[in-house]
């Protein structure tokens, strides 16, 4: 089974954590602290989110530095729905 993504924070999705649409049924797409009741939680820019991510990318990958994450996370997001 293939893991799927926030398609705003790349936070990985399962049914507890996904976002909900404006008549309150799941939305796979993004996750509960990205979108919630139909729209985004946060009005942020891509750059916003990224810095965001990036304690959170460091500490799910022991050993990557700050740099790394960041680099990582600005190649990643310019392919995420929200951001393209």
């Amino acid at each position: 089974m293939k893991t799927k993504y926030c398609q705003s924070c790349s936070l990985p999705l399962d049914a507890d954590s996904y976002g909900t649409n404006a008549n309150g049924s799941q939305n796979t797409d993004y996750c509960k602290y990205c979108y919630d009741k139909g729209q985004f939680t946060q009005d942020c820019t891509m750059d916003e989110v990224i810095e965001l991510c990036v304690p959170y990318t460091v500490s799910a990958n022991p050993g990557m530095s700050e740099e790394a994450a960041r680099a990582q996370l600005n190649q990643l997001f310019p392919t995420l729905k929200r951001w393209k």
